[in-house]
Formats: C-alpha cells, structure tokens, sequence
C-alpha cells in the first residue's frame, strides 16, 4: 500500500518532522514502513494498517505545524514514541480546538493531552496545583499563562517565587542584592521567561516591578491583588509556610501552584506542604488538583524511563 502527503513548501514538510532528516528514518524504524521525504511531498509505503497509522500521524503534525506549532527535534521524537506505541488519538486531541499562547517571541502549545486538560484547569479556576517530575511542563505552562495574561493586561503584575530550602531562607547571609541571591534557586523561572520574552524583555518588566522575583519569606503580611502568582518546587514548603502562601490570593488574582512530591528536601520530622495541600484541599471550589506522571514527559525522551525507573524503584517511598 502507498500513501502521499503534499504540503505547500519542502520546508513546511523539513519543519514537521523537526529539521532532522535522521527523524524520518526512525518513522520507518517505528511505523516499520518506508518513508520517502522530498520536495514538499511524503510518500510512505508498507502494510496497510501500518501505513494508515503513519499517515495519520505525519497529517496530524503537518495540521500542528499549520496552526503555528514549532516542532522541535525533542516534540517530534516525543510524540513519535506515543503514535507509535498506540496514543496516536491522544495526540490529535491535543490539536483539536488547540489551545495556543501566543507570546511576542514564540507561541506556547501543549504537547500532550495532559497538558491541554492543565492549560483548562488554569483558565477556569483561580488556585490550580500542578503535581508530576520533572520534564512534564507544568511549571513552563504556568509561566507561559501568566505572561499572556500580562500581554494581555488582565493582571498587573507577576510574581514568580520559590523556598530557598538550600539557603534555610536566610537570604541575608548570602552576599549580593535580592535577585543575585535568588538567583539559583529561581533560575528555572528565568529560563522560561527569557525562552518566551527574550533576556532585555524580562530585565526590563523586572527593572518596573511587573515582574517580581521574591523568596516566600517574603510573601508573609500581603495581600496579592490583581496578581498572576507562582509557587515552584512547593514540595519544599511546610505546612505553615503552604497556608500563609495561599490566603495572600487577593482580588483578581490567579495562583499556580507546582511541585513533585518525590523530591522533598524536607527535614524528615517536617511534613510537605503541597502534601498536606493536596489532602486539605482537594473538594474546594475553585481549586483544582492536576497529576502529570512519567507519561507526560517532555524532555528527552531517556528523562521518561529515568522517571518510570525511579518510580519503580525501592527508593519511591524513602521520602
């Protein structure tokens, strides 16, 4: 059986399997058919059954790259794995009706239906925690959303924030001013804001205020109105610092709350805050629970099976 796919240029075609020519030949290896890309068009040939399930597959990611999706070398292995392994229809649902922030540098669109259902747990309620390992998106999303809400002046201000554990908090020991010390422990934060704004951009709404970078010592005795606000790493908090946190929501004002319950740095006779969160929590309206798991990585795909390998490991309970 043959099947041929056209797009309208060789580099729209070059820019859904990512710009790597290697990518088409782990289609074949995947989809076991043979794949010819040339041209601005994709001829594949093989079982029928196996050449339908790559059709739909490459048509799916040609209609992501029309809507504006930048397909990375990283997002078409990663969703290559899942067509592949029978979560080809979880993958069209991701850009059914796709949800897409658009940025002045780029635009951000889940990769997985996961993080769709997240992206509309954050546009619906105004307390959202985002649970899971690393690599899933939930901190990236979070910051994404939050930065189209200033784009789009719904807020006035971001607040990106985080427990210097490391530190005890005691920020005042360490040399520098408030940014410089944050630094390190924040530097996620920063990747993801210049990743979509660009380094200048984000200096300067630091430089104004519109954005602010500040340890959750700080948060303590406000009141955070008209504000985006995000707590990352939140496993690392406590149980008093998790409540004074959450009553500083002020008046049209959204929070985004993101951690992994696996890597708490705790001391052992403290109990985790966003453990203690979920179990308080959970029946409140408005605020909304979301679990990614090892499925959801993003990454590279190895941080998957490192994820899972841990997961079944006989260290899974040892926090």
């Amino acid at each position: 059986m043959e099947r041929t796919l056209t797009f309208d240029t060789a580099v729209q075609l070059a820019e859904t399997y990512g710009n790597k020519p290697e990518n088409i030949e782990l289609a074949e290896s995947k989809f076991g058919v043979k794949i010819i890309a040339r041209d601005g068009w994709l001829t594949i040939e093989g079982d029928e059954n196996k050449v339908e399930l790559a059709e739909k597959f490459f048509d799916t990611m040609r209609g992501a790259r029309k809507q504006g999706m930048r397909i990375s070398n990283g997002d078409f292995r990663n969703m290559l794995d899942r067509a592949s392994n029978g979560k080809i229809d979880e993958i069209i649902q991701v850009f059914d009706s796709p949800i897409v922030i658009n940025l002045k540098r780029k635009s951000v669109v889940p990769k997985n239906i996961n993080q769709k259902k997240y992206l509309k747990f954050i546009n619906k309620n105004d307390i959202v925690f985002g649970v899971g390992p690393a690599g899933t998106g939930k901190t990236y999303l979070a910051v994404a959303s939050a930065l189209k809400c200033l784009q789009e002046k719904t807020v006035e201000k971001v607040i990106l924030t985080r427990p210097a554990v490391e530190a005890g908090e005691a920020l005042g020991f360490l040399p520098g001013d408030l940014q410089e010390k944050l630094l390190p422990y924040l530097r996620p934060l920063y990747d993801a804001m210049n990743d979509m704004l660009g380094a200048e951009e984000t200096q300067k709404l630091m430089e104004r205020q519109v954005i602010e970078i500040a340890p959750l010592a700080y948060m303590r005795g406000r009141t955070l109105t008209n504000a985006y606000i995000i707590l990352d790493e939140a496993q690392n908090t406590t149980m008093e610092q998790m409540m004074m946190f959450l009553t500083r929501l002020g008046e049209n004002s959204k929070m985004i709350i993101t951690g992994d319950i696996t890597q708490i740095d705790l001391p052992k006779q403290k109990k985790s805050g966003l453990k203690g969160a979920l179990e308080i929590l959970g029946d409140i309206e408005g605020i909304k629970l979301f679990h990614f798991d090892a499925g959801d990585v993003v990454r590279h795909r190895l941080v998957t099976k490192i994820v899972t390998a841990y997961e079944n490991s006989i260290y899974k309970d040892v926090k």
